[in-house]
């Protein structure tokens, strides 16, 4: 316990140099709590590709990448006097033990659907939207969450009430229907109308990825995986500068390398 918060200790006070207006770093004084997002972001997905590798000396890597993004928020938001790592941590840990009655009070749970059923409930509580409008509430995770993530989150809770079709051949219906919009929309010059009803489309895959329990994020992150794979390969029978390429012979080269990663799958 004394090292970890000894290392813990050590990073603040690193943090804290780097934002020092004297001898700090200008990078990193440059930075405001909003120009950080983006590698918020990044750093929390890093974390994520390397726990799906297995690799523990990466994850330690990105974990902490992520944990620096933590504390830089937290040393900038307590030079505005706004709030402290402390405060962080503090809030945290007591929404933990709430969110938590069955572990750290008397509440009794029988299944792991009866805890989340409870953090649902005490989170709604705390959030003031017990009697909310289910809209306000989905609303959220539209702000919140990736697009894919959110319209497959939006889309369960309002399949929970009610607002769903009665068989998957709908969700087939509506997808050669938004299909057909599209296609329509591209006969225009309206470039909005275009990207609303290619939305459209990719709302209803996401819906079809629920009816058969599979995970659009996952498989989109498949697909890019294999699509690099397969052009890596494409480019190590290049013998010239790939641009001088033609699209047939991308081709041919491609169906190789399918067929190579294939063998060894």
């Amino acid at each position: 316990m004394n090292s970890t918060l000894s290392a813990l200790q050590e990073l603040i006070e690193i943090v804290a140099k780097l934002r020092s207006p004297e001898g700090g770093c200008p990078w990193d004084l440059a930075q405001t709590p909003e120009t950080l997002t983006p590698y918020i972001v990044e750093e929390a997905y890093e974390v994520v590709d390397a726990i799906k590798t297995g690799d523990k000396k990466a994850i330690v890597d990105e974990l902490g990448d992520l944990l620096l993004q933590v504390v830089l928020q937290a040393q900038i938001a307590s030079e505005a006097n706004d709030f402290t790592l402390a405060e962080v941590a503090e809030n945290i840990s007591n929404k933990m033990i709430r969110r938590h009655p069955h572990v750290f009070g008397n509440v009794k749970v029988n299944s792991t659907q009866e805890v989340k059923q409870n953090w649902e409930e005490i989170k709604a509580a705390e959030n003031g939207e017990t009697n909310d409008l289910l809209s306000k509430k989905l609303g959220r995770y539209a702000r919140q969450l990736p697009p894919l993530l959110a319209a497959m989150k939006i889309s369960k809770k309002a399949a929970a009430v009610g607002f769903e079709w009665e068989n998957v051949d709908g969700v087939w219906e509506k997808f050669h229907e938004e299909l057909g919009e599209f296609e329509e929309a591209l006969k225009s010059e309206d470039k909005e109308h275009q990207e609303a009803e290619m939305g459209d489309i990719l709302f209803v895959l996401v819906q079809l990825a629920r009816w058969y329990n599979l995970n659009p994020e996952q498989a989109l992150q498949g697909t890019n995986h294999r699509f690099l794979k397969r052009f890596a390969l494409l480019e190590e029978m290049c013998d010239r500068p790939i641009s001088e390429y033609s699209l047939a012979e991308f081709e041919q080269m491609w169906q190789t390398a399918k067929a190579e990663l294939a063998m060894d799958n």
